[in-house]
């Protein structure tokens, strides 16, 4: 068995009734911290060390800004104002003489509005009615009520009923208040089998998996036509940071989210019925940089914003936590060579590539797509004796992937044939 922990992001739907409340719970989080941040500054100056989170709170616990927040809620900030001076002290320590303290949150004359948590003994969940009730500090109740009452709604795959909820985080983002459900719950799922498939990950293509004698690609056409619209959408907007900017940024993000989301729910949900137990990513961690001098790497204008949008980290990390729920182990291993070598034969040649989306193999004669002779490889740097000469095996599905595309009009994925697009 195995803990895991998962946050989940939720809207608040009804804003409108609680956005005051909501207001003076971050205001008053960040006039905290600043009131922590100068006793921390006046302990440097007098003893040359700064205190650590349970001085902080002993100090602190009597001061009228840490009765504006829930007693729980207060030591969060004060925790968090700890752990940011233990960030800064390692970063000293290693020799970096660049790194600043934490400083004070202040926007101007005014205080920003600060993430505020709630522990176990902060809030109460209603699952039935989707609400969740957060408490207010002693300060903040005089003449109101006593707590916050939210309603929200999560993504449609999320059931927090199946989770143990440990805190909850009302965090101020693109204009408005949501809400964060940090999670806990035990896990000990059967793998569903002892298969290995492999994953490229690319641009045309977001993913293309093989999973040795079949392949699947999933393009990422919807989600390039969503990054080219909203950023000429954004373009006609005046100022960059208006409401309507603003709520451009808000709904890219959301439907980008969405599709990553779906695309790894998809590719899980593939391995499952193929009996596969491990699941091999290749690694685009240098993807943005140059392999011989560390500067950007110039994929044209195109292909540049192609992946400012592109999160393939993020990515990774769902596919990963969806992955390990159904009893599948992820694996990230280096793409080197895996685009210019034959996966049949393995014959390397940086000029087999004849052109974009095809390869074809001198020595054996394969011909592949492109995308699925990378996913093969990536495959087989788990499984590296099935390279063979390339005459006993049947490579056909090489060449013939199956394509699954993003249908908007359902929001998931599914065979080309059945999908029909509909604009962003």
């Amino acid at each position: 068995m195995s803990r895991t922990i998962r946050t989940f992001e939720a809207t608040i739907t009804n804003q409108r009734q609680v956005r005051d409340d909501l207001d003076q719970l971050g205001w008053a989080a960040s006039k905290l911290w600043n009131v922590g941040r100068y006793y921390a500054q006046e302990q440097w100056d007098e003893t040359g060390e700064i205190p650590d989170d349970g001085e902080l709170k002993a100090e602190l616990k009597g001061h009228e800004r840490y009765t504006d927040l829930h007693s729980q809620s207060s030591q969060r900030v004060l925790e968090e104002l700890a752990e940011a001076f233990n960030g800064w002290f390692g970063k000293r320590r290693n020799g970096d003489d660049r790194a600043r303290p934490p400083g004070y949150r202040k926007n101007g004359d005014s205080h920003p509005r600060s993430t505020v948590s709630f522990k176990v003994a902060g809030f109460k969940h209603d699952e039935q009615f989707n609400r969740v009730r957060l408490s207010k500090g002693r300060n903040l109740k005089e003449h109101r009520s006593d707590f916050i009452l939210c309603e929200y709604q999560t993504r449609p795959d999320v059931d927090l009923t199946e989770w143990d909820i440990q805190q909850v985080r009302a965090i101020y983002k693109h204009d408005e208040w949501r809400l964060q459900f940090i999670c806990r719950t035990v896990i000990d799922p059967e793998s569903p089998g002892e298969e290995v498939a492999g994953v490229d990950l690319g641009i045309c293509n977001f993913a293309a998996v093989s999973f040795g004698g079949e392949s699947v690609l999933y393009p990422g056409g919807a989600l390039k036509e969503d990054e080219y619209y909203f950023t000429k959408k954004k373009a006609k907007c005046d100022d960059s940071s208006s409401r309507e900017a603003t709520r451009l940024d808000r709904n890219r993000t959301g439907r980008r989210t969405h599709f990553l989301h779906t695309l790894s729910k998809a590719i899980v949900e593939e391995c499952v019925k193929r009996g596969v137990g491990t699941l091999v990513v290749g690694d685009l961690g240098g993807i943005r940089e140059d392999g011989e001098n560390g500067e950007p790497r110039n994929w044209g204008d195109h292909g540049n914003l192609d992946l400012h949008g592109w999160a393939f980290d993020r990515f990774t990390t769902l596919l990963d936590y969806k992955a390990e729920a159904e009893g599948i182990d992820v694996e990230l291993v280096s793409e080197r060579d895996t685009s210019n070598s034959c996966s049949a034969c393995g014959q390397t040649d940086d000029k087999q590539r004849v052109e974009r989306g095809l390869y074809v193999c001198e020595k054996c004669d394969t011909v592949a797509n492109a995308d699925v002779n990378g996913a093969e490889n990536i495959r087989q740097k788990v499984l590296p004796s099935l390279a063979t000469d390339g005459g006993d095996r049947d490579n056909g599905w090489l060449a013939q992937p199956a394509v699954h595309l993003f249908d908007r009009s359902e929001g998931c994925f599914a065979p080309r044939e059945q999908v029909v697009n509909r604009e962003p």
